[in-house]
């Protein structure tokens, strides 16, 4: 009996051990590989995602499309109407003609932030150290019930993410996220589900998005994710204000 209790004592600390070895980069690599590997993400150059979005009563329907390298664009449209909000991996713009402005506007640094993220199609954690970001492996948390490990993400651009990654299957549970906004820190936290695979590459067709601790969550209902579809560079590049026509008083 008293081998019996020693041996299996044994393993569990062969087990915590095995656990406490895990790096970073260990847990990051089976995510990567959980998503697909890194070859097939390699692979894409474009991502359209067309989605419906819900905010209470409120619904859109929201396309975002990404082109390699750290390019994206936004749309929320409703009744023929586009709130779009893009980047061209240098600079973000926007048109708002539910605010009265039809023409589209530079966004500031701090305003883009996010957008400038949403850009990488690969994900942050994807080649982190070659992006300037600093990972640490900060133990294990749970999200509704599910064991994860929790990956925290220091951005080159100042934020920082925690990944909650599934223990089990590695892929991206939760994120919370702390940025700087205009000297205020921000507090969100994102929650994503319902994976289905495309083309090999897994992707979350259930998106809840808010204010940490609050109830009221943007929830973003997949319906489709088109990979390598043709997309002109043009589309994220800000166009030119039309110019304002002439009175007629003027034209005389």
């Amino acid at each position: 009996m008293q081998r019996i209790i020693l041996s299996f004592c044994a393993l569990l600390l062969s087990s915590a051990a095995a656990v406490r070895a895990q790096s970073v980069d260990d847990v990051i690599a089976n995510n990567i590989k959980a998503r697909g590997g890194l070859e097939k993400l390699k692979s894409v150059r474009t991502i359209r995602t067309t989605s419906k979005l819900s905010v209470g009563s409120f619904r859109a329907a929201f396309v975002q499309e990404n082109k390699r390298a750290d390019k994206v664009r936004e749309e929320a449209i409703i009744q023929g109407m586009a709130q779009v909000q893009a980047y061209d991996g240098k600079s973000a713009w926007q048109i708002s003609p539910f605010g009265g402005r039809k023409d589209p506007e530079l966004m500031s640094q701090d305003d883009s932030k996010g957008l400038a993220i949403d850009a990488d199609i690969d994900g942050p954690l994807v080649d982190y150290k070659e992006k300037g970001h600093k990972a640490e492996l900060v133990g294990h948390d749970s999200v509704e019930g599910t064991d994860c490990f929790k990956v925290k993400l220091s951005l080159k651009n100042g934020d920082v993410r925690y990944y909650f990654l599934d223990a089990d299957s590695f892929l991206e549970l939760k994120i919370e996220t702390q940025s700087n906004i205009r000297g205020t820190v921000q507090f969100t936290d994102t929650f994503l589900g319902d994976y289905e695979a495309v083309d090999g590459i897994f992707y979350p067709y259930a998106i809840e998005t808010g204010d940490k601790g609050s109830d009221s969550r943007t929830k973003f209902s997949i319906d489709k994710v088109e990979l390598n579809v043709p997309l002109d560079d043009t589309r994220f590049v800000m166009p030119a204000s039309k110019p304002e026509a002439k009175s007629a008083a003027a034209a005389k």
